[in-house]
Parts: structure tokens; C-alpha cells; sequence
């Protein structure tokens, strides 16, 4: 009798044990910008790769100001989180708060925001390559030749090298004339800078553009809304972007659209592959090393246009 109860109390315990582990890892996810749709798909990736494992997450949006991304960072790190994620963060201008994550021992990993000395890699696509294929796609619609508009993002890391490729393939083809350009220069009221900005754009140059080139699939979608209001209609002009998405998918199949192509970024992926590498390294005692050796983890782009959306379109 005795020894049953000593098995079953043992039994008991490893049950307990193994539910408490499973629930014991804490991560904190911040992202951003979550009124950004790929902002909100790598951090609902993120929680729900984390909760399938069991692991309790807490999610913050710092929808888009600077100070309320650094405070996040700063409170997940008073709290003892067990490992944090960011999504499309900025490792310059939060670079104190990403060495209080290091020196406290927090495994930190971030998504699309650029690498930095306290994390232990960045997940992110070749935005050098994602940059060529976008613009190289644009001029060859348009035969290289003639004016194009560009509607632009300096303050991500992402969106300003593909601007940066975008400059090298325009000097060296200068039959392709930039004639006007729009910055968007606020994040947290990005829609409508771009809105005003790009409305301002296709009047002054209204008939003297082919092709218009967005450094995102969000300001692409403003522009392609602005166009047919106008009266365009798909052909017209040539509007790429990137990033991809069932949204951008649907408008490049749409005959209604200006939309003609995307560089599309496994965003889902990327979040799932953050937890998996935090995971390994956290829990399972593995080096950053043993999943890559560089600052960055880097996975593949799609280029998505009308021969290929069908492919990608979720029914």
C-alpha cells in the first residue's frame, strides 16, 4: 500500500512538474507599429507559435511612438520575461534598452528591424536583393524608360535600403527620371502622411508619371485607392511594392487595381522562426551559433505579380 502511494504520489509530481514547465516560459513580444498590418503578422505569429509550445506571452503595441516602445522594453525587462521578441523595432534609437535586455540576461530576438550587439540575431530577408527585384520589375514594365513617382520610408531600416537599391539601379539606367518623391516622415499617423503626400504628388505631376514604386504594401494600398479615384485603371500605370499579404495578393489579382506586383515576405514564417530559435537557445541550451553565425537569420522573398498570384491567394 505504501509503495502505491509513493508511486502515485511521484506519478504526481512529474505531472505537476511537466505543467508547470510548460507554462513556465515567459515572452514578451512588442511590436511597433500593429496598425501596420506586417507589423501585426509577425506578432500574431509570434504568440501563437509561442502558445502552441505553452509558453504565456504578452503582447504590446507601441503604435508607432518612440517613447512607448522604449518604456515596453523597459517594463518587460523589470518584470524578469524569461525572453523577448521585437517586431520592427529600431536597434539605433533603442539601443539602451536593448543593453538592459542583454545585461539582464534576457535572450532577445527581432524581427525586421535590423541587427544589433544585444541581440542574438535579427529574422530577415535579403532587403538588398528584395529591393533589386522590386525595382528591376518596375522598370522592366515600364521598358526602362520614362517618369516615375516614389513614395518613400527613411525611418526603418528595411524600407530605406530598398530605397538605397532603388537609387543604384536608377543611376545606372537614366532613362527612368524620378520626378517626384514623398517621405513619410510620422508612424503613428502614417496614413494619413501618406494620403496627403501622395495626393499632393499625383496632382503636380498628373500625366507625367508610368510607374509609381512604395517602399510598403501599406502605402501602395493608399496610392492604389488615390489612383482609382482618379478614374485609372489597372495598366495605367505600374504600381510595386513590397511585402505581400492576402490584401496585396487579392489587389494584384483584381482587374479594379493598380496593384501589378509585390516582393512578398514570409512575415508568418519569421515570427514562428524567431520562437523555434528562442526556444533551442532558451530552453534548450543550444548556441546562437548552432542556428546562424552572422547578426541576422535570413529566409527567402517571393516576387508576386499576376502569373504567379493564384499560388498564393488562401481561399
Amino acid at each position: 500500500m505504501k509503495s502505491k502511494l509513493l508511486t502515485l504520489l511521484a506519478a504526481a509530481a512529474i505531472t505537476a512538474t511537466t505543467a508547470f514547465s510548460a507554462q513556465a516560459f515567459e515572452l514578451g513580444v512588442v511590436a511597433f507599429q500593429m496598425s501596420s498590418e506586417t507589423h501585426a503578422r509577425v506578432a500574431n505569429a509570434v504568440e501563437a507559435a509561442a502558445k502552441e509550445k505553452g509558453w504565456d506571452v504578452t503582447v504590446l503595441n507601441s503604435n508607432g511612438t518612440l517613447p512607448t516602445h522604449a518604456e515596453q522594453i523597459e517594463n518587460l525587462v523589470q518584470r524578469g520575461v524569461d525572453g523577448i521578441v521585437l517586431a520592427m523595432s529600431k536597434p539605433v534609437e533603442f539601443d539602451a534598452q536593448m543593453a538592459a535586455v542583454k545585461e539582464a540576461g534576457i535572450p532577445l530576438i527581432t524581427v525586421m528591424s535590423g541587427a544589433s550587439p544585444h541581440a542574438l540575431f535579427d529574422v530577415q530577408v535579403n532587403e538588398y536583393a528584395v529591393g533589386a527585384e522590386a525595382a528591376l520589375y518596375l522598370l522592366g514594365q515600364i521598358g526602362y524608360e520614362g517618369p516615375i513617382l516614389t513614395q518613400r520610408f527613411e525611418s526603418n531600416v528595411g524600407t530605406r535600403i530598398r530605397g538605397k537599391v532603388l537609387d543604384v539601379v536608377l543611376s545606372e539606367n537614366q532613362a527612368v527620371k524620378e520626378v517626384g518623391s514623398h517621405s513619410m516622415a510620422r508612424t503613428k499617423s502614417w496614413q494619413e502622411d501618406v494620403r496627403n503626400g501622395m495626393s499632393a504628388l499625383l496632382l503636380q505631376n498628373a500625366g507625367n508619371f508610368k510607374g509609381i514604386w512604395a517602399s510598403f504594401d501599406g502605402q501602395a494600398f493608399i496610392i492604389d485607392d488615390l489612383l482609382k479615384e482618379q478614374g485609372m485603371s489597372k495598366g495605367d500605370v505600374v504600381l510595386v511594392s513590397v511585402d505581400g499579404g492576402q490584401e496585396t495578393f487579392r489587389r494584384i489579382k483584381s482587374p479594379d487595381s493598380m496593384l501589378m506586383a509585390s516582393v512578398a515576405i514570409p512575415f508568418e514564417a519569421m515570427g514562428k522562426a524567431a520562437v523555434d530559435a528562442m526556444d533551442r537557445i532558451a530552453n534548450g541550451g543550444e548556441k546562437k551559433e548552432a542556428i546562424t553565425s552572422g547578426p541576422y537569420l535570413y529566409m527567402n522573398a517571393d516576387l508576386v505579380d499576376q502569373s504567379n498570384v493564384d499560388a498564393f491567394i488562401k481561399e
